[in-house]
C-alpha cells in the first residue's frame, strides 16, 4: 500500500476568523479519521478560499473519508461553495529526497 494525498479547495463566503470558528471543533472530528496521517490547513484570505491537503496511509482511507460524514457536511455547510477534491497517488522515491513526510511514519 502507498500513501494518498486529497486536495480539497472550497470558497468560503466570509473572513478568516469565521473560517477559524466554523471549523475549529471539526479539527478534532478530522484528526480521529482513520488511516489520516496529517491535514495542512490553507487559506487564501484574497480569494476566500480554504481546504485542506490530506495524506492518508493508503486510498481506501482516503475514499472512506470523502465518502464520510465530515466530507458530506461540508456539501451542506451555508458559507461553503465551489467544492474541489483531487485524488494523487505519493511518489514516495521522489517525496523522500525532498524530505516530504510520507512513507513508513511509525
Amino acid at each position: 500500500m502507498s500513501d494518498r494525498l486529497v486536495q480539497i479547495n472550497f470558497k468560503f463566503n466570509g473572513s478568516k476568523a469565521e473560517y477559524l470558528q466554523a471549523f475549529g471543533e471539526v479539527a478534532k472530528s478530522i484528526a480521529a479519521i482513520p488511516g489520516l496521517r496529517w491535514k495542512v490547513w490553507p487559506w487564501n484570505d484574497g480569494e476566500r478560499v480554504g481546504g485542506g491537503i490530506y495524506l492518508f496511509a493508503e486510498a481506501s482511507s482516503a475514499q472512506a473519508f470523502l465518502e464520510g460524514p465530515i466530507a458530506a457536511a461540508l456539501g451542506q455547510h451555508p458559507a461553503v461553495t465551489d467544492i474541489r477534491v483531487k485524488q494523487f497517488d505519493v511518489l514516495e522515491d521522489l517525496t523522500a529526497i525532498t524530505r516530504g513526510p510520507v512513507g513508513d511514519l511509525t
